[in-house]
């Protein structure tokens, strides 16, 4: 397969990748801050480095349009790259324990990843109150995110590894 064909391969691997993502989120939306979208994302930067940013923009992109955009869609732009990148630089990280600490140490840090866009808006007192009355999400995110890592990192890397890319 030549060059073109590589790069249509990889083109619908990152669209599948970000719908999958979008469509495991919509299928645990009942569930509040608990989703798989974290567990994905880290996933995609260990296993894909920088080209994870294909599928989360894909995500981020169908999130917009799904859910239309407000201050929250701006945070999406940084805050899911953000955890692709750590899932790059934990990429030799073979600890299922460790993988389930650092997403969900995403999960307890994602009210305040987001605040800066609050200040931004509001202000200081807007930042500093909308993420302290999000701490039981986040802690919620926390435990999601920890448990959901725990169970399927390793059994979920496996498998995309052995994706032709």
């Amino acid at each position: 397969m030549g060059e073109r064909g590589s790069r249509l391969r990889d083109l619908v691997l990152f669209a599948l990748l970000g719908a999958l993502t979008f469509g495991a989120k919509v299928v645990m939306m009942g569930l509040p801050n608990i989703e798989p979208v974290s567990l994905l994302v880290l996933l995609y930067g260990a296993v894909f480095g920088l080209r994870a940013l294909y599928p989360v923009y894909v995500y981020v992109a169908l999130e917009c349009l799904l859910f239309g955009l407000n201050l929250w869609s701006v945070n999406y732009l940084y805050v899911w790259p953000l955890l692709a990148l750590i899932g790059w630089l934990l990429r030799d990280m073979d600890s299922t324990l460790g993988w389930a600490l650092a997403s969900g140490a995403f999960g307890l840090c994602f009210g305040l990843l987001c605040a800066p866009v609050y200040l931004f808006t509001g202000g200081w007192a807007m930042a500093v109150g909308w993420w302290i009355s999000g701490i039981p999400f986040d802690l919620v995110h926390c435990a999601g995110n920890f448990v959901i890592a725990l169970a399927l990192f390793k059994p979920l890397r496996r498998a995309v590894e052995r994706i032709p890319f």
